[in-house]
Order: C-alpha cells, then sequence, then structure tokens
C-alpha cells in the first residue's frame, strides 16, 4: 500500500498542476493530443500537411544549392565555412507550452541559416547584462583592442618580404566606422565599411550597378538599413572580443545549457576567421550561412530558444537574458519598422503575416527556418526548409486550429 502511494505521488508530481507554467526538462518535451488543448485537429493536421507539400524546391546539397543562388554569383561568393546537406521538411507546433505537431526529422541537427543572428545578438544582450557593455548606444570602437588574425602559414615566409605589412587589423579605425554604436550594428544601419574575412562590406548584395561597388555613398550610422552579412561578422567579432571566450562557449553556459538544449548544436566560423586573444587561439563564427558556417541545431533547440524568447528571457524561475533586452530586441527600428535587433522580425502593422497579431515576432533565417513566437496565443511554430512565400500561410491554418476565444 506504502509503494502503490509512493508511486501515486511520485506520477503526481511529474505532471504540472492546472494554472502552472510547463517548460520542458532537458531531454524530453511533453506531447499533448491537440484536442486535450481545445485545437481542431483537423485543421492542425491541414496545416501540418500544407507545411509538407510547401517543401523549399532548393537543392538538399546546400554547396550546390548556394552556387545556383544568388549568393553563389556575388563577388566573392564562395563558402568559406562548412555546409551539410539538409533533412525534409520539417516543424513543430507548440501551445501552451506542449508539442501538438511534428513532422519531418525534428531531431536532425541542420544549419538554421540567419536564426544565428538572434543567437549572436543574444550573446550582445547578455554582455550588456553583465556589464561588459554600459549601454547598446555607446560607440563600439572604445571597446576594441587590436585584432590579431592566426596565421600559421606566414611562419614559413620570409619576414623581410612583409617588413611593411601589419600584424594586426582594426575593426573600426575610420572616420566613418568609428560612429557606429552597438544599436547600429545590431539593428543592421551600421553601413560599416571595409573587408571581413575576405569578403567586402560591397560584395553582400551588391548595388546592380557594379561602378557604385568601390567607391558607394557612405550613409550615416543609423540613417538607413542594409541586411548585410560582413556587419554581421563584424559584430560577432566585436562580441567575442568584449567576452574574451569563443560565443559558443558564451551561448552554452548561458544560455543553451540552462534552456536544456540538447549537446548536438554547433556554432562555427569560417576557414580563415581564426584570431588570438589572451594568447588563446579563437574562431570568430558566422551570424549566418550565408558563406557557409552559422549554426547547426536540431528543430527543438530552435524551439526552446523561442520559446525562451516567448517566456521574456525566462526560464523557469530563472531570467536566463533580461527582459528589457527582450523588449529592446523587439522595438521597430526606425528605417526598418519590421526589423528590431538581428534577427528579431516584428510584424509591425501586420506587415509580415496580416494572419498574426501585431506583437507577434519570428527569429527568420533562409531556407526558410523560421521561429514563429506569438505571445498572445501562447504559441511557438518552428518550420524548417519551407517556402520563404508560404510562411505566413502556415501561421494562418495553425492559427485557425486554436481554440476560439
Amino acid at each position: 500500500m506504502i509503494k502503490i502511494g509512493c508511486f501515486l505521488l511520485t506520477l503526481l508530481l511529474s505532471f504540472p498542476t492546472l494554472g502552472q507554467e510547463y517548460f520542458p526538462q532537458k531531454g524530453h518535451w511533453e506531447e499533448r493530443d491537440p484536442e486535450s488543448l481545445g485545437l481542431n485537429k483537423v485543421k492542425l493536421s491541414e496545416a501540418v500537411n500544407f507545411a509538407i507539400q510547401e517543401v523549399s524546391e532548393a537543392d538538399k546539397n546546400l554547396k550546390k544549392a548556394h552556387y545556383l543562388s544568388a549568393f553563389g554569383r556575388e563577388p566573392f561568393g564562395y563558402p568559406i565555412g562548412p555546409l551539410k546537406n539538409r533533412g525534409p521538411a520539417t516543424g513543430l507546433v507548440i501551445y501552451q507550452g506542449y508539442i501538438v505537431a511534428t513532422w519531418g526529422e525534428p531531431e536532425r541537427v541542420d544549419h538554421t541559416f540567419s536564426v544565428a543572428k538572434s543567437l549572436l545578438s543574444t550573446t550582445v544582450g547578455l554582455a550588456l547584462d553583465k556589464g561588459l557593455i554600459e549601454s547598446e548606444h555607446d560607440l563600439v570602437y572604445p571597446y576594441m583592442a587590436p585584432i590579431i588574425p592566426y596565421q600559421p602559414h606566414k611562419l614559413s615566409v620570409n619576414k623581410a618580404d612583409h617588413l611593411e605589412e601589419e600584424d594586426s587589423f582594426e575593426l573600426f579605425d575610420t572616420e566613418h566606422n568609428r560612429k557606429i554604436t552597438w544599436d547600429h550594428l545590431l539593428r543592421q544601419t551600421s553601413d560599416w565599411e571595409g573587408t571581413l574575412w575576405g569578403k567586402p562590406d560591397w560584395a553582400d548584395r551588391p548595388d546592380n550597378d557594379s561602378k557604385n561597388w568601390l567607391d558607394r555613398e557612405r550613409n550615416e550610422p543609423g540613417s538607413s538599413y542594409k541586411y548585410n552579412d560582413t556587419r554581421v561578422n563584424v559584430l560577432a567579432l566585436a562580441c567575442m572580443n568584449l567576452w574574451r571566450k569563443p560565443l559558443p562557449v558564451v551561448l552554452k553556459e548561458l544560455v543553451m545549457d540552462p534552456i536544456g538544449a540538447s549537446p548536438t548544436w554547433r556554432w562555427t566560423g569560417y576557414e580563415n576567421s581564426f584570431v588570438v586573444i589572451d594568447g588563446q587561439i579563437m574562431q570568430a563564427v558566422s551570424g549566418g550561412t550565408h558563406w557557409g558556417g552559422g549554426m547547426m541545431l536540431n528543430a527543438y533547440d530552435q524551439a526552446r530558444f523561442g520559446y525562451l524568447t516567448l517566456k521574456n528571457g525566462r526560464w523557469m524561475d530563472k531570467q536566463i537574458i533580461s527582459e528589457d533586452w527582450i523588449h529592446k530586441s523587439r522595438t521597430p527600428t526606425p528605417v526598418q519598422p519590421t526589423y528590431g535587433f538581428m534577427n528579431f522580425m516584428l510584424n509591425t502593422d501586420r506587415q509580415e503575416i496580416p494572419a498574426a497579431p501585431e506583437s507577434a515576432f519570428f527569429h527568420l533565417g533562409a531556407g526558410v527556418n523560421m521561429v514563429y513566437v506569438d505571445q498572445e496565443n501562447d504559441l511557438v511554430i518552428v518550420t524548417r526548409w519551407i517556402k520563404n512565400e508560404s510562411k505566413g500561410e502556415l501561421v494562418k491554418r495553425v492559427l485557425e486550429s486554436l481554440p476560439e476565444n
């Protein structure tokens, strides 16, 4: 009798009590029948089938997909980071904290492309939370030390032939770049000028007229928006210089481990993005997969990060990211109101996803990879390898399956 009582007590404790928030434990995310939470199971199933049918038509070999895309035809457009073949259309629907639908291969580790930018901006927010930055409106250059690239091939060269070459470089040593703040970099309004890891700023999504490439007009930082991965990589290198350790180490310790992420995710940089800090060789990561590299993780880990942002940076009783930083991340950029801090995409005036609440936001990457976050409906949707033009329709169909208020 005592054993039965203990068993029942253990069983009861394993389920959240009525009204209590649910947070998934490491290695397990509870699934619920949609109807038990009031969802229309048929409509939800139709939404899932739609996501599967609208799978991206790009080659699953991401190297081929790159060279067949506009990215591969850009100046200096060749990949310099690893690319792995992708899986099928995949996704999760999480309602009130519980998984109510899955499709594809959610345990498969795949590139997440620019969803990595949201993880990068998070490491900047953590630096602010830790006091490594006083304000995101501070100029960046006073925080920066000289960058010492790791170049072992130079050990065998005749140093006399390279007497005029610098052994280090500065990220913000021009008159224009000294005006750039952390906020400008986070919002992609910096117009940073220069070349990093062999990729000039002008070569990423270049102007249609090549005459403007080398002598383009410089815009005052904050006055114009341009999605540009060279500048994203500048932020990643600048942030690593703050922490004085690789950003994947920072992210693992302060975010991914506390939210119970799997041990399978990896965040990489490029074959030439190694530097020396405090006598240690470190790889600067990329904020996407424009030229390979970036964040590789499974759909469950994407969902955990999305759920963390749904909860305003809190996981159970611990504030992982400050609520203030999440609020700032969701503040519209004046010159691009649908963009917050990278890569918090906003539904300002319901422009991006008309069927969704204006308060909804999503972490977005090519592929398409999307982590949709909807606090009004207590909803997270992860969708991978769906056509870009179909992501909004998928959200609409999932919303139609929810209980009527």
